[in-house]
């Protein structure tokens, strides 16, 4: 069995002293899995983590891990090596995908903005927007989409300064204002995705990846 695809390289684990369980996050399959031969010790075109390019996993059976191989087309993660925070930021993308989405499903718009993502953080004149407005992609895309254009309690579109963590739907003033407590402020923030992340991988029975946790310093 093979499939094919372009992907990102978000995550490389070793397995003994040559090789390693590699996950690239493609654009027709999804997160896929597999081992990656030889990239520990690779010299020449070495696999690294924020590289694009063309991914082909080969298996028996589906139900196996399968091999990798890897062509890298650009190092999209070389441009953020300098500056700490937006290579933070890279890290709890990557790690979020890792941890949130199911394997060899297709979340074709999500890569997309990923791609998007990755181009705009190395000049991004406000990297938290950026990283904010992929943060609210992917939650759309896992079944968290928040609608901020009215009150999700009278319609208002006036004073929503609140947002419902159940239904993440933004709520006024008004309406909050017996439940302010249980509420997320708007506008969005670090913490607030934080807070709404963290209520998510409880209800998924993951674990909140380190590398979000990081961000909440910035």
């Amino acid at each position: 069995m093979k499939l094919e695809s372009d992907g990102v390289l978000i995550d490389m684990r070793p397995l003994g002293e040559r090789d390693c369980i590699a996950c690239i996050f493609t654009h027709d399959y999804g997160v896929i899995r597999a081992v990656m031969r030889g990239a520990v010790i690779a010299k020449k075109n070495r696999p690294l983590v924020g590289q694009v390019g063309a991914a082909a996993w080969n298996a028996r059976l589906d139900s196996q891990l399968g091999v990798f191989h890897w062509e890298a087309a650009r190092n999209m993660a070389a441009p953020l090596m300098a500056d700490a925070v937006r290579l933070a930021m890279m890290n709890a993308v990557f790690a979020l995908i890792a941890s949130l989405l199911p394997e060899r499903e297709c979340y074709g718009a999500l890569y997309a903005a990923t791609v998007d993502f990755l181009a705009a953080m190395a000049n991004s004149p406000r990297p938290v927007d950026t990283y904010l407005t992929w943060e609210a992609e992917f939650l759309r895309d896992i079944g968290y989409a928040m609608d901020l254009s009215s009150c999700a309690g009278c319609g208002t579109r006036e004073n929503l300064n609140y947002m419902s963590p159940r239904t993440c739907r933004a709520v006024c003033d008004s309406c909050a204002a017996p439940y302010a407590d249980r509420l997320f402020r708007l506008p969005m923030t670090m913490q607030t995705g934080f807070r709404l992340i963290e209520r998510i991988c409880a209800e998924q029975g993951a674990v909140m990846p380190p590398a979000r946790q990081i961000l909440n310093m910035y």
